[in-house]
Protein backbone atom coordinates (compact mmCIF):
# COMPACT_ATOMS: atom_id res chain seq x y z
CA UNK A 1 0.00 0.00 0.00
CA UNK A 2 2.85 2.37 0.82
CA UNK A 3 4.45 1.90 -2.63
CA UNK A 4 1.10 2.72 -4.28
CA UNK A 5 0.84 5.91 -2.24
CA UNK A 6 4.38 6.79 -3.17
CA UNK A 7 3.63 6.18 -6.86
CA UNK A 8 0.48 8.30 -6.72
CA UNK A 9 2.37 11.06 -4.93
CA UNK A 10 5.05 11.03 -7.63
CA UNK A 11 2.45 11.15 -10.38
CA UNK A 12 0.58 13.96 -8.63
CA UNK A 13 3.82 15.93 -8.49
CA UNK A 14 4.23 15.46 -12.27
CA UNK A 15 0.65 16.60 -12.92
CA UNK A 16 1.04 19.73 -10.81
CA UNK A 17 4.52 20.79 -11.88
CA UNK A 18 4.11 19.92 -15.58
CA UNK A 19 0.54 21.26 -15.63
CA UNK A 20 -0.45 18.28 -17.75
CA UNK A 21 2.06 19.22 -20.43
CA UNK A 22 0.04 22.20 -21.66
CA UNK A 23 3.20 24.00 -22.81
CA UNK A 24 3.97 21.21 -25.32
CA UNK A 25 0.42 21.08 -26.62
CA UNK A 26 0.35 24.82 -27.27
CA UNK A 27 3.77 24.65 -28.92
CA UNK A 28 2.53 21.83 -31.14
CA UNK A 29 -0.55 23.85 -32.11
CA UNK A 30 1.70 26.62 -33.45
CA UNK A 31 3.78 24.10 -35.41
CA UNK A 32 0.60 22.66 -36.91
CA UNK A 33 -0.61 26.17 -37.74
CA UNK A 34 2.62 26.65 -39.68
CA UNK A 35 2.02 23.33 -41.44
CA UNK A 36 -1.48 24.42 -42.45
CA UNK A 37 -0.03 27.63 -43.91
CA UNK A 38 2.64 25.66 -45.81
CA UNK A 39 -0.04 23.56 -47.47
CA UNK A 40 -1.66 26.72 -48.85
CA UNK A 41 1.56 27.81 -50.56
CA UNK A 42 1.97 27.42 -54.34
CA UNK A 43 4.63 24.70 -54.27
CA UNK A 44 4.66 21.06 -55.26
CA UNK A 45 3.44 18.46 -52.77
CA UNK A 46 7.01 17.22 -52.35
CA UNK A 47 8.28 20.72 -51.52
CA UNK A 48 5.43 21.36 -49.09
CA UNK A 49 6.06 17.97 -47.46
CA UNK A 50 9.69 18.96 -46.98
CA UNK A 51 8.67 22.33 -45.51
CA UNK A 52 6.37 20.41 -43.16
CA UNK A 53 9.41 18.84 -41.51
CA UNK A 54 10.87 22.32 -40.99
CA UNK A 55 7.63 23.45 -39.34
CA UNK A 56 8.17 20.93 -36.54
CA UNK A 57 11.59 22.37 -35.65
CA UNK A 58 10.29 25.17 -33.38
CA UNK A 59 8.44 22.71 -31.12
CA UNK A 60 11.03 22.55 -28.34
CA UNK A 61 11.87 26.28 -28.26
CA UNK A 62 8.16 27.11 -28.25
CA UNK A 63 7.51 24.56 -25.49
CA UNK A 64 10.29 26.21 -23.49
CA UNK A 65 8.73 29.66 -24.02
CA UNK A 66 5.30 28.37 -22.98
CA UNK A 67 6.89 26.71 -19.94
CA UNK A 68 7.96 30.18 -18.83
CA UNK A 69 4.48 31.57 -19.47
CA UNK A 70 2.72 28.74 -17.59
CA UNK A 71 5.54 28.25 -15.07
CA UNK A 72 5.88 24.54 -15.79
CA UNK A 73 8.84 22.45 -14.75
CA UNK A 74 10.70 20.36 -17.34
CA UNK A 75 12.80 18.25 -15.03
CA UNK A 76 11.52 17.30 -11.62
CA UNK A 77 14.46 16.19 -9.52
CA UNK A 78 14.14 12.94 -7.57
CA UNK A 79 11.00 11.91 -9.41
CA UNK A 80 11.59 8.70 -11.39
CA UNK A 81 8.36 9.24 -13.34
CA UNK A 82 9.87 12.33 -14.92
CA UNK A 83 11.78 10.13 -17.39
CA UNK A 84 8.65 8.16 -18.21
CA UNK A 85 7.09 11.21 -19.85
CA UNK A 86 10.16 11.55 -22.04
CA UNK A 87 10.08 7.86 -22.98
CA UNK A 88 6.39 8.08 -23.88
CA UNK A 89 7.23 10.91 -26.23
CA UNK A 90 10.18 9.11 -27.81
CA UNK A 91 7.93 6.16 -28.63
CA UNK A 92 6.45 8.10 -31.55
CA UNK A 93 9.86 8.28 -33.23
CA UNK A 94 9.62 4.56 -34.00
CA UNK A 95 6.59 5.29 -36.19
CA UNK A 96 8.38 7.91 -38.26
CA UNK A 97 9.44 5.46 -41.00
CA UNK A 98 5.78 5.62 -42.08
CA UNK A 99 6.05 9.38 -42.45
CA UNK A 100 9.17 8.99 -44.58
CA UNK A 101 7.45 6.37 -46.75
CA UNK A 102 4.61 8.79 -47.37
CA UNK A 103 7.10 11.59 -48.01
CA UNK A 104 8.75 9.52 -50.76
CA UNK A 105 5.75 7.73 -52.25
CA UNK A 106 2.77 10.01 -51.61
CA UNK A 107 3.85 13.39 -50.20
CA UNK A 108 0.33 14.79 -50.31
CA UNK A 109 -0.64 12.23 -47.63
CA UNK A 110 2.44 12.70 -45.45
CA UNK A 111 0.70 15.26 -43.23
CA UNK A 112 -2.05 12.74 -42.52
CA UNK A 113 0.53 10.14 -41.45
CA UNK A 114 2.29 12.67 -39.22
CA UNK A 115 -1.01 13.75 -37.66
CA UNK A 116 -2.09 10.17 -36.95
CA UNK A 117 1.23 9.43 -35.26
CA UNK A 118 1.09 12.66 -33.29
CA UNK A 119 -2.46 12.01 -32.16
CA UNK A 120 -1.89 8.36 -31.30
CA UNK A 121 1.16 9.12 -29.18
CA UNK A 122 -1.08 11.15 -26.83
CA UNK A 123 -2.98 8.07 -25.67
CA UNK A 124 -0.70 6.96 -22.79
CA UNK A 125 -0.55 10.52 -21.47
CA UNK A 126 -4.18 10.07 -20.40
CA UNK A 127 -2.92 7.55 -17.86
CA UNK A 128 0.28 9.48 -17.11
CA UNK A 129 -1.53 12.72 -16.25
CA UNK A 130 -4.73 11.04 -14.97
CA UNK A 131 -6.94 12.91 -17.44
CA UNK A 132 -9.28 11.67 -20.14
CA UNK A 133 -8.33 14.58 -22.38
CA UNK A 134 -5.26 12.92 -23.89
CA UNK A 135 -6.90 9.54 -24.36
CA UNK A 136 -10.05 10.93 -25.96
CA UNK A 137 -8.20 13.37 -28.21
CA UNK A 138 -5.79 10.62 -29.30
CA UNK A 139 -8.77 8.83 -30.83
CA UNK A 140 -10.38 11.99 -32.20
CA UNK A 141 -7.14 13.10 -33.85
CA UNK A 142 -6.17 9.70 -35.26
CA UNK A 143 -9.58 8.82 -36.65
CA UNK A 144 -10.45 12.38 -37.66
CA UNK A 145 -7.25 12.95 -39.60
CA UNK A 146 -7.56 9.57 -41.30
CA UNK A 147 -11.07 10.48 -42.45
CA UNK A 148 -10.10 14.00 -43.53
CA UNK A 149 -6.92 12.81 -45.21
CA UNK A 150 -8.67 10.17 -47.29
CA UNK A 151 -12.05 11.79 -47.90
CA UNK A 152 -11.21 15.43 -48.60
CA UNK A 153 -10.97 16.02 -52.33
CA UNK A 154 -9.22 19.40 -52.41
CA UNK A 155 -6.11 20.12 -50.32
CA UNK A 156 -6.47 17.27 -47.79
CA UNK A 157 -3.20 18.18 -46.07
CA UNK A 158 -4.40 21.69 -45.35
CA UNK A 159 -7.61 20.37 -43.81
CA UNK A 160 -5.74 17.77 -41.77
CA UNK A 161 -3.32 20.41 -40.45
CA UNK A 162 -6.13 22.87 -39.67
CA UNK A 163 -8.03 20.06 -37.92
CA UNK A 164 -4.89 19.33 -35.87
CA UNK A 165 -4.65 22.97 -34.81
CA UNK A 166 -8.27 22.86 -33.65
CA UNK A 167 -7.81 19.57 -31.82
CA UNK A 168 -4.63 20.73 -30.12
CA UNK A 169 -6.28 23.93 -28.94
CA UNK A 170 -9.18 21.90 -27.53
CA UNK A 171 -6.67 19.54 -25.92
CA UNK A 172 -4.71 22.41 -24.37
CA UNK A 173 -7.85 23.92 -22.85
CA UNK A 174 -9.05 20.53 -21.63
CA UNK A 175 -5.71 19.50 -20.14
CA UNK A 176 -5.26 22.85 -18.41
CA UNK A 177 -8.80 22.65 -17.01
CA UNK A 178 -8.00 19.17 -15.76
CA UNK A 179 -4.85 20.47 -14.11
CA UNK A 180 -6.81 23.32 -12.49
CA UNK A 181 -9.32 20.80 -11.17
CA UNK A 182 -6.57 18.72 -9.58
CA UNK A 183 -4.92 21.86 -8.22
CA UNK A 184 -8.17 23.07 -6.63
CA UNK A 185 -8.50 19.78 -4.73
CA UNK A 186 -5.26 20.41 -2.86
Amino acid sequence: MESQKSFNTLRHEIIIQNKNGVNFILAASICWLLISIVWQLPYSDKQRALFTFFCTAPLMPLAWIFSKVFKTVWKIENNPLNELGLWLNFAQLFYFPFVFIFFNQNPSQMVMALAIITGAHFFPYGWFYKTKSYSVMAGVISVGTAILGTRTIETPSFFVAAFMVSCLLVLSIWTFSSYKSVRSQE
